[in-house]
């Protein structure tokens, strides 16, 4: 399996099973799951950051026991819209995990998902401290459900045409 983009993915992907969307931090790795129809993301879990066989090792088990199709990662594209280190990083962290798995991977553009996430805690009155415990979960959610809506679009597009 390999790295698409994301228009590509999902003539590649089981059907009937979820993606996993992550959103790599420096301390942890925010999951989010779609549903079996990938519309829908939903906040799953957080994992604390380790080295990469510890991450790996802790992905390979939740794509296991959730018979995850393919990823959705998000890429911390700078806002003039280059790349820079974290990009590479993110790019190297997945380009390691197909060493370990044969899994689909698609990357979908992060630039102020935690920002929104946060502004949206916010309004909810949510306090601080549980902010701090579900932002990269949340965030792993707004990634996937931006990637849920472009290939929902795309899906739509090719129906009507």
């Amino acid at each position: 399996m390999a790295i698409r983009k994301l228009a590509e993915l999902t003539g590649h992907l089981t059907r009937g099973r979820p993606l996993l969307g992550l959103d790599l931090g420096e301390k942890t790795i925010g999951l989010a799951l779609s549903d079996m129809t990938l519309l829908i993301a939903t906040p799953f879990s957080t994992l604390k950051r380790s080295k990469f066989a510890r991450d790996a090792e802790s992905l390979v088990t939740v794509i296991g026991e959730h018979e995850i199709a393919g990823l959705i990662i998000g890429l911390p594209i700078n806002m003039d819209g280059s790349e820079g280190p974290k990009c590479q990083s993110v790019r190297q962290f997945a380009t390691n995990l197909l060493g370990r798995m044969d899994m689909e991977i698609a990357f979908w553009d992060e630039r102020l998902s935690t920002v929104a996430v946060t502004r949206t805690m916010i309004e909810a009155d949510i306090s601080r401290a549980k902010q701090k415990q579900a932002v990269d979960k949340m965030a792993a959610a707004y990634i996937l459900q931006g990637a849920l809506d472009f290939l929902g679009n795309q899906r739509n597009t090719e129906e009507d045409g």
